[in-house]
């Protein structure tokens, strides 16, 4: 509504001052170039809308991005894939650090698959 109102304000007679009101209001509206897509994710789904016309409407120092026009499509998200470390890894730093394969693995995961990061792991919980 504000972004409307300062748009039509701009073409106006007089539009000058209600721009002025607005801004002593602490009010600030900006477009927000070259936006291609917006998601809204939630638990149960994605929203998705594309090519809309996005607006940062400032007030008194909260910001509140306004989303106008586009295609809308929702989508189910899908469960992120779990990354397993390779095998050869987990031997690797269980031979290095002296623990079983089940806890080098564990290290593995937690570590993202950084090896020396697994190894430093370990050696810190056996300190």
């Amino acid at each position: 509504m504000a972004y409307k109102a300062l748009k039509a304000a701009r073409g106006v007679p007089g539009g000058r001052d209600a721009m002025r009101m607005m801004q002593k209001m602490g009010m600030k509206v900006d477009e927000v170039p070259d936006v291609s897509q917006v998601i809204i994710r939630t638990t149960s789904k994605d929203i998705v809308i594309e090519e809309p016309s996005v607006t940062l409407v400032t007030v008194q120092g909260q910001a509140t991005y306004q989303i106008a026009g586009g295609r809308v499509s929702e989508a189910v998200p899908q469960a992120p894939v779990q990354n397993v470390p390779p095998e050869s890894d987990i031997q690797l730093v269980a031979q290095q650090t002296g623990k079983s394969l089940e806890e080098a693995g564990k290290a593995l995961a937690e570590a993202g698959g950084d090896l020396a990061k697994a190894i430093l792991i370990l050696r810190g919980q056996s300190t």
